[in-house]
């Protein structure tokens, strides 16, 4: 979740009209099913319905499920308090996941990884690998995959905090240390760890200081399968970026070196496995379509001179599922004080691996998103995304 965006531009949530008044009302004494969404051709046909594929396929789902530690109801007021209890929401995740039936989840705040989700999600059929947060936090990330589809070979751990370690002056910051333009945060607003943005700044230090700016306990994941029946290859990476948006510069050099990683290990399976493998990049990148980050990751250009200055040249040319085929959505994020996009999947396009299909998303208006989440359709703050790829047969 995005702990403090109040003020960005944002897509409005549609108020509550009387008869969704009544529906809320029944909603608090009748349990609701959570929603399940479903792949949509990017030809606009339902994915099940098209003739035999010309290539192998795989799908695979980003998802913040937020985690358990983050849910207070002073942070979501809005959300109907039994839809923020654990046992509700854990279960309600679940079932999300089952339905959806993906062959790769790439989990965004995953905490009780070891007592809940791991067993619970690898009873349907799953393997996993996971990280968890740097410091005292609970959450991580992790990627599920099923070993039906492929076989795990290699996996690395990101964590940003290196970045701290590795610095040698200040030149891995942006000059610009403002916040992005499309991107103001509410210094009054709480973040969802229950700590002011100004408290944690004094617990860590100097905020001037790169080597404590750069420490903000991010991670990210990833790791390179072989798809079963054939000889291709696979990187699916998985992360999550820090949120605040006036530290816009700590996130785009989080992004840099989240692509910087990516490539070292892509040219590591190359040569181990003597391949070419496909690369998918999945998260919650904390960035709304059009910020510094979003055009970092995109294009490795940007309309900002400040931001020019301090880009490299990009290590891996990324394309959005989304954006390449329908448009970024409105929203992947809802809730009363922000409601915008913050979740993206991203794909190497090498000529052999195409998006046929994205998991579709609510509208604005929709009645199981009016008033925010979390709420008994979505257990979350964040709506799931996914896609399904075709990788041309070598």
């Amino acid at each position: 979740m995005l702990k403090s965006l109040s003020s960005l531009t944002r897509l409005p949530i549609p108020p509550i009209s009387t008869s969704c008044r009544i529906c809320s009302s029944k909603m608090s004494t009748t349990k609701q099913s959570p929603t399940c969404p479903k792949f949509i051709s990017v030809e606009g046909d339902d994915m099940y319905s098209r003739s035999k594929p010309d290539g192998l396929r795989f799908s695979l789902v980003s998802y913040n499920i937020l985690a358990q530690a983050y849910v207070k109801s002073s942070i979501f007021p809005h959300s109907p308090s039994p839809c923020l209890k654990w046992k509700a929401r854990s279960q309600a995740i679940l079932t999300v996941l089952k339905n959806l039936g993906t062959d790769f989840l790439c989990l965004q705040e995953l905490d009780e990884y070891d007592s809940f989700y791991k067993k619970n999600i690898e009873s349907y059929g799953y393997s996993s690998i996971y990280i968890q947060r740097s410091g005292q936090k609970r959450d991580g990330c992790g990627i599920f995959y099923k070993p039906d589809c492929a076989d795990l070979l290699l996996e690395e751990r990101i964590e940003y905090n290196d970045l701290a370690d590795s610095i040698q002056d200040e030149s891995i910051l942006c000059d610009d240390k403002h916040s992005d333009t499309r991107a103001n945060g509410d210094e009054n607003s709480e973040p969802k760890n229950g700590s002011s943005s100004k408290s944690t700044l004094e617990d860590r230090g100097d905020p001037n200081d790169p080597r404590v700016r750069l420490k903000r306990d991010c991670v990210g994941i990833m790791a390179a399968f072989r798809l079963k029946d054939t000889l291709h290859h696979v990187i699916v990476a998985n992360t999550h970026i820090y949120w605040d948006p006036e530290w816009a510069d700590v996130k785009l050099a989080q992004a840099k070196y989240l692509l910087s990683r990516v490539a070292q290990f892509k040219e590591l399976v190359s040569e181990k496995y003597e391949c070419m493998p496909s690369v998918i990049l999945a998260g919650d990148f904390n960035s709304i379509p059009g910020d510094k980050v979003y055009e970092y990751l995109v294009s490795g250009k940007s309309s900002s001179a400040s931001l020019a200055e301090c880009l490299d040249e990009l290590p891996i040319p990324l394309c959005s599922v989304y954006g390449s085929t329908r448009g970024e959505p409105p929203f992947t994020n809802c809730t009363p004080d922000f409601t915008n996009t913050l979740d993206y999947i991203f794909f190497v396009p090498d000529g052999q691996i195409k998006p046929l299909s994205f998991l579709e998303l609510p509208e604005a208006n929709s009645p199981n998103v009016l008033g925010g989440l979390p709420n008994y359709y979505h257990p979350s703050d964040h709506l799931p995304i996914g896609a399904e790829f075709e990788i041309t047969r070598e």
